[in-house]
């Protein structure tokens, strides 16, 4: 048992009964290490994230790294939201359904471990596959040294520019975004760089 994960369990209000029978079945598992990552309790095989545990207002949940990768025979993995690439939830909302589905989440939980133990990676969106907004576009062609700043950061830092800048459905809000990150983008940071 890791102390940071169990001070989680032992300080949670809301949640608390299904985290600890969450905590119960994964354990279940005795090939998983109990760690504790970004301030939920985090679980590992060899040192590869497999299983987190947390909770939001409405539900909590168990997040699988590589849940794209899972067969999901009974359709109950959750992709957060449309950007999510690798990671999938179970989500609960009363300790009734997890008694419920302790089966299938304990046959989840094994079959994320298989994953791992195979090697297999989720295949991720490369900078290029990620729309270029006309409004950047634009600057790009019209000014040399941003268009060769923005092309000399890591693909990682190109996504997340990309992704930024696509999220506005105004041309004038991405255009806002654009002007606002301009320079920090000239200076070779990402968007989240101080």
């Amino acid at each position: 048992m890791n102390i940071q994960a169990e001070h989680f369990f032992e300080k949670a209000h809301k949640w608390k009964e299904e985290f600890y029978l969450l905590r119960e079945i994964v354990i279940g598992n005795k090939l998983l290490e109990e760690d504790y990552k970004w301030m939920h309790p985090c679980y590992t095989f060899q040192g590869k994230n497999i299983v987190l545990i947390h909770g939001f207002k409405n539900y909590c949940a168990l997040l699988f790294y590589k849940g794209a990768l899972m067969q999901n025979t009974e359709g109950i993995l959750i992709q957060q939201t449309k950007n999510v690439q690798a990671a999938r939830q179970l989500r609960f909302t009363d300790i009734g359904q997890i008694i419920k589905l302790r089966p299938v989440i304990t046959k989840y939980i094994k079959e994320a471990l298989e994953i791992e133990k195979s090697g297999k990676k989720v295949e991720m969106k490369k900078a290029a596959d990620y729309p270029v907004p006309d409004e950047f576009q634009g600057v790009l062609a019209e000014d040399e040294a941003l268009n060769k700043s923005f092309y000399a950061l890591t693909p990682g830092r190109q996504k997340g520019y990309l992704f930024y800048f696509n999220q506005p459905k105004q041309s004038k809000t991405r255009a806002a975004r654009i002007e606002k990150y301009y320079q920090q983008i000239l200076d070779g940071k990402g968007i989240d760089d101080k």
